[in-house]
């Protein structure tokens, strides 16, 4: 005998469905938590999808993964064009980008900096699909938190990504009323940032290198005990999506977004109530 699973009633569905999506990054988190430390990032990976993959078969959506993992690393993992959700008629519609572990290098190795993400978007009425996948290229960016943002709003400042290293830091140490040598940026470690790198130290801040966990570091400065006020402009490979101990979703407003792997990190960041900027350049 078939068992027929419930319709839910989406009234107020972003609320709702908000949800639905916190809990499934929160299961890949809990289910990869038994590989901290043991050196199997893709046994980590798969258990992340598989209670990812499990929460989304409870859920009254059809769903379709437009950006996944898997692609790039071969790894075990929820596949672009893979369908998710019950797809029950007149269920609403959903497209999804979607890692269940970006830093799975961390989770092997028991470092801090992995996170599961989900950002998803429901195309309007005579749209055809709310988020595009797009080809490889390398992108900038820049992530600060609340604090800028309003320090901003009320004295008229603004943050480039194209800006000078100095004038950048200046405006975040007067946002968080800090002085610059106290102002914390985090980036990856990559020899392709030596430049950038040069100009932090020259300019006095203090820098939080990290190997992996892009997302992670995007929404730190969002966090308030993060003691991380930048998430300064690097360069990122960005083919699909990089994507537990911290967990996060987004449903995103009913536009189109054109969202490589790495902009999880600028939908996350905006679930947290921070800003970040993505320029994107050729190869």
């Amino acid at each position: 005998m078939a068992l027929r699973l419930p319709k839910q009633d989406y009234r107020d569905i972003e609320r709702i469905i908000e949800f639905d999506f916190v809990r499934a990054t929160e299961a890949a988190a809990l289910n990869a938590l038994r590989w901290l430390g043991r050196g199997d990032k893709e046994a980590a990976d798969a258990a992340a999808c598989d209670a990812m993959r499990g929460m989304f078969d409870l859920m009254n959506i059809c769903g379709e993964v437009v950006i996944g993992e898997g692609i790039k690393d071969e790894a075990p993992g929820i596949f672009k064009g893979e369908q998710l959700g019950t797809w029950i008629p007149g269920s609403p519609q959903f497209d999804i980008a979607i890692d269940p572990i970006d830093g799975t290098t961390n989770i092997s190795k028991g470092a801090p900096n992995s996170i599961s993400c989900i950002a998803a978007a429901s195309p309007e009425e005579g749209v055809k699909v709310a988020l595009r996948d797009i080809p490889s290229f390398y992108m900038s960016k820049l992530a600060y938190g609340a604090r800028v943002i309003d320090y901003m709003k009320k004295r008229g400042d603004s943050l480039h990504i194209d800006m000078p290293i100095a004038e950048m830091l200046a405006i975040v140490a007067r946002a968080v009323d800090k002085r610059v040598q106290d102002v914390a940026v985090m980036m990856l470690d990559r020899p392709r940032h030596k430049e950038i790198v040069e100009q932090i130290r020259a300019a006095g801040a203090s820098l939080r290198m990290i190997g992996d966990g892009d997302i992670a570091a995007a929404i730190a400065p969002s966090l308030p005990d993060s003691d991380v006020d930048l998430r300064r402009p690097s360069r990122r490979r960005c083919p699909t999506p990089m994507l537990i101990f911290t967990w996060a979703s987004a449903v995103l407003p009913k536009r189109c977004w054109r969202l490589p792997g790495s902009n999880l990190s600028a939908a996350t960041c905006k679930a947290k109530c921070g800003h970040a900027m993505r320029r994107s350049e050729k190869d």
